[in-house]
């Protein structure tokens, strides 16, 4: 018999993006944010991706002493993969955006591989009530926004982190960003297998187009060749389409309420681990199957969960 392929489910479980007044259901506190990431764990996710924010008001906050209550607790409930953002909020600059990990020493951080417009002011039109002054200063400031990700501060992040052996979720938002993450493989910076994640659907990246997602998966394996392993993130509405897709097409998906609020037209998604589930029906619908966090460190040789600094 074949051996089935192996599809590795991110779960990006909080983020830097949507803001407390938009969902209830989005997790804040350490504990909201540690039982999200247990239970998307438990749902099929073999990977989560973990944002810090202040419990008061659920602003982003990129401190390690934000990390650390939730980090323990994962560890302790679940043999997940952890990854730890180096994005935490566009308007950070790099060496706080990269303090958590660095302190942390994580299997995967997640980098992004480039400067661009990050439009986020489009969510004032469905959203028009905020219980923190912050939420809407911080998507109208995004009309007049560049997310800096300079050569200089990927450089910084990537030695930063490569004495704890940390390896990198690439986050890619449009094509001019895999040509820096080839330019970064040419001078021997990074290390294959590349852990690429096209980002599809953010205003200022690539859209969320079926040809947008063939253009960019096209671009990757003309780069990269067998370098590499694609996943993909499709934001709001697109979360599950774009999955669809990707799986299709020998790919592996992140889902989340960082990426989006919903789960069908209309409906908040009540929690992470109902969008894990969505995309392993997908997946699974398929006739494939979803990787373990074992299989997806032998998939993206990380180091082991034993080897994190938290």
């Amino acid at each position: 018999m074949a051996i089935k392929r192996k599809v590795i489910i991110t779960c990006a479980v909080t983020g830097a993006i949507h803001t407390p007044s938009m969902s209830p259901h989005l997790p804040v506190t350490a504990d909201e944010i540690a039982d999200a990431a247990v239970g998307a764990a438990e749902a099929g996710a073999a990977i989560v991706h973990l944002h810090a924010r202040n419990p008061v008001d659920g602003r982003p906050d990129q401190t390690p002493e934000g990390f650390a209550p939730f980090l323990k607790v994962v560890k302790q409930r679940s043999n997940c993969v952890v990854n730890i953002t180096t994005g935490g909020a566009p308007w950070m600059k790099v060496e706080e955006r990269v303090k958590p990990a660095a302190v942390f020493k994580p299997e995967v951080a997640s980098l992004n591989m480039g400067s661009f417009n990050f439009g986020l002011f489009p969510m004032l039109d469905r959203f028009k009530e905020f219980r923190h002054d912050w939420e809407r200063e911080a998507l109208e400031g995004s009309r007049d926004l560049i997310f800096r990700n300079t050569f200089t501060d990927i450089e910084y992040a990537l030695r930063a982190l490569s004495e704890a052996d940390t390896r990198f979720e690439f986050e890619c938002y449009d094509t001019g960003h895999l040509y820096n993450l080839h330019y970064f493989l040419q001078k021997g910076l990074v290390k294959p297998p590349l852990f690429i994640q096209t980002v599809f659907g953010i205003l200022g990246g690539i859209g969320p187009h079926p040809d947008d997602v063939l253009h960019m998966k096209r671009t990757a394996d003309r780069l990269f060749g067998d370098q590499y392993r694609w996943s993909v993130l499709g934001a709001g509405r697109n979360q599950l389409p774009i999955a669809a897709m990707a799986a299709a097409m020998g790919g592996n998906v992140r889902v989340g309420l960082e990426d989006s609020l919903w789960i069908g037209p209309g409906k908040l998604a009540e929690s992470n681990a109902q969008q894990v589930l969505q995309a392993r029906k997908i997946i699974e619908g398929l006739g494939l199957e979803v990787a373990t966090p074992d299989e997806a460190r032998e998939i993206l040789a990380l180091k082991g969960g034993d080897r994190v600094g938290f």
